[in-house]
């Protein structure tokens, strides 16, 4: 993990979440937060959410930090108390900060490895405390700044009494569940009290706060801003119900498309039938009446060029099965061969010009992609590819694992094959006009595998350096290939792409967007505004088709209920099952305010893990600015995986 990436990302989040205080932000970039976490935690550090630590607790999310270091308004010189060390990262960033920070915690464990972890990271200036924190540290006093991590009935008079003049307590008080966060400044003798607005923390126990035996609910992110219920009763009246996908009146939906050249669909998950199904149904709206006739996918050129050749009554000589590496059940399923298999009855009898087409937009096949071009120059121009063999050469110590030529690269210290695959490339791209006139359109696949394995060759080496350069290379090769494609089928070109709403909702409305990532709907947002039309998707529970660790066997797992805090849960109150949103142009125009405040996201990849779920699978976001429309399935079931190994003559 890439600690300095990562700081430089939260701090962005943060600044975009509405921290202005540059000192507070300054200081948590300085402090590593997965040197407070359990080792089996330290790749989500940067993630703005709490997370579990030792004794059932939590660390705090660190925009709950900077909040309440912004509004404490610590200053060099001054003296503060923290009650509630946790794992001691919120005391590391306060000592950034203040001149001495005292912090008291009651779990006597928690308060030594908090000790230890401050003491290795050269925090000199905290001392920690086991103990009741609702009682203050009187021999410490007074404090200038005192800053309470969990929620009381009121603010304690201990803390009160050993509050220096001038000096501010930031802390929750109200009853568990309903609290609010306040500012208690001394002034003279008198307390002025200000209201920072709602939260929900865990309870604080001790002499003056609530009792050991009241429950402890875990923490959470602060409550979004109000109007919950009336977004919830909005959501009721304009969602446009979908009792069925086959039959689904998809026409509000495709008049709000428009003129746009691009629509973009996603999925919540890679492994849940009604996403694709879905997909599937609006995508035969679009080419059957509105003349898409690109359909690009989230999978790799050589493989989807395969299912291309099939669709469009085109002869192959490839002997190889499609979609064979891991995650084989993304797109070998039942789901996406019924789909070509309408493709290929679509295209029969038609023009090769109006044929609609199937284009891979990933670059994980970079092995493949050197073997295309090979094959490509050994019929149009033998000797080019005799230089191609030479040049691809560079990259066969790692052919069965393309993932070890970014391990050797670091380890080599040197670009290894960069220079060779860029060359080829490069090539081919000067001699295009001639191959064109030899061969037609063999060249765009030629031409896409080349700039695949370039792009790739790079993706795998920023893989192992960490931070988001690796994610940005692989959906900016994404978009470049879309944009390769409309441009290759010439002025009106219409293009409809299957990712997950990771990639297709724009990354400007998401915490991913803050700390430095783009998309592809980013990168259509900015390059072709309306004329790109984004649709995600989501769900609350039932089962999807995911692995529980990379290159692992697929299993059907139980997706658990969406996190309350999160745009699935408000869905999931509105008690329907299925109903789509429109969002750019929605039929009333307070829906865009109330679902405006940022929200929790699920994201589910080929990977699920139930155990971390909000840690691993959630990420904040602004919905109406990510999607033009949103499609809401309630209870939701896996696709179905071909059998493994079957080969018949159809294109799966």
């Amino acid at each position: 993990m890439d600690g300095g990436a990562g700081r430089a990302g939260l701090v962005r989040l943060l600044g975009r979440r509405g921290i202005a205080d540059r000192e507070v932000l300054r200081a948590i970039g300085e402090v590593p937060r997965e040197a407070f976490l359990p080792p089996e935690l330290e790749e989500f550090a940067y993630q703005d959410s709490p997370l579990p630590i030792e004794e059932g607790q939590t660390i705090s999310q660190p925009y709950v930090v900077a909040m309440m270091a912004e509004a404490a308004r610590i200053r060099p010189t001054e003296r503060v108390l923290e009650v509630g060390t946790g794992s001691g990262y919120a005391a590391a960033v306060m000592s950034r900060l203040a001149g001495e920070v005292y912090t008291i915690e009651r779990h006597k464990s928690l308060a030594e490895l908090a000790g230890e972890r401050l003491r290795e990271g050269g925090y000199a200036n905290v001392v920690v405390r086991h103990g009741d924190g609702t009682v203050g540290w009187p021999e410490a006093a007074p404090f200038d700044a005192i800053l309470v991590a969990a929620g009381g009935p009121d603010v304690p008079r201990a803390l009160l009494d050993q509050l220096a003049p001038g000096g501010r307590i930031v802390m929750p008080v109200g009853e568990i569940g309903d609290q609010t966060l306040v500012r208690v400044e001394r002034v003279g003798d008198r307390f002025q009290v200000s209201d920072l607005g709602g939260v929900r923390f865990v309870p604080l126990i001790g002499e003056e706060g609530w009792a050991p035996e009241e429950p402890t609910p875990p923490l959470v992110v602060p409550a979004p801003g109000g109007g919950d219920h009336s977004a919830v009763q909005l959501l009721r009246e304009v969602g446009e119900p979908l009792p069925q996908i086959d039959s689904a009146d998809l026409g509000s939906l495709v008049e709000r498309i428009g003129g746009a050249s691009m629509v973009l669909i996603g999925e919540a998950t890679h492994g849940t039938s009604e996403f694709y199904r879905m997909r599937a149904r609006i995508t035969r709206e679009l080419v059957e009446h509105h003349g898409f006739r690109i359909v690009a996918i989230e999978g790799d050129w050589p493989d989807a060029a395969r299912i291309h050749r099939w669709v469009r009554h085109e002869p192959s000589e490839d002997g190889w099965m499609p979609f064979d590496r891991f995650p084989t059940w993304m797109w070998r399923n039942r789901e996406t061969e019924g789909f070509v298999d309408w493709m290929r009855t679509f295209n029969g009898g038609r023009d090769p010009g109006d044929r609609v087409g199937f284009y891979g937009l990933d670059l994980y096949s970079m092995y493949r992609s050197a073997q295309s071009v090979i094959d490509y120059l050994d019929k149009v121009d033998p000797d080019a590819a005799r230089v191609a063999r030479e040049r691809y050469g560079c990259l066969t110590p790692w052919q069965r694992d393309a993932a070890a030529y970014g391990r050797a690269a670091l380890t080599l210290g040197h670009r290894l094959c960069e220079q060779e695959v860029l060359r080829m490339l490069e090539d081919l791209l000067v001699r295009r006009l001639d191959y064109a006139a030899r061969d037609g359109d063999s060249l765009l696949d030629a031409v896409q595998n080349a700039r695949l394995v370039a792009d790739a060759e790079r993706y795998y080496r920023a893989m192992y350096r960490g931070g988001h350069e690796s994610w940005n290379l692989r959906d900016r090769h994404m978009f470049d290939t879309l944009v390769t494609l409309l441009r290759w089928k010439g002025e009106g070109a219409r293009a409809v792409v299957w990712a997950h709403n990771s990639h297709v909702g724009s990354a400007h409305a998401t915490e991913m967007g803050a700390q430095g990532q783009l998309n592809i709907g980013s990168l259509c947002r900015d390059g072709f505004g309306a004329a790109a039309f984004h649709v995600g998707f989501g769900t609350d529970h039932g089962t999807v088709a995911a692995a529980s660790d990379w290159d692992g066997p697929m299993e059907i797992k139980t997706l658990r209920p969406a996190w309350a805090a999160s745009y699935e849960a408000l869905c999931h109150a509105a008690e329907r099952p299925a109903f789509l949103l429109n969002l750019r142009d929605p039929v009333r125009t307070e829906l865009r305010d109330e679902l405006t405040p940022a929200r929790l996201e699920r994201a589910v990849g080929v990977i699920y893990r139930p155990e971390t779920e909000r840690q691993s699978h959630y990420f904040e976001a602004v919905l109406p600015e990510q999607f033009d429309a949103w499609i809401w399935f309630d209870e939701t079931r896996a696709i179905h995986p071909l059998p493994a190994g079957r080969v018949t003559e159809r294109a799966l």
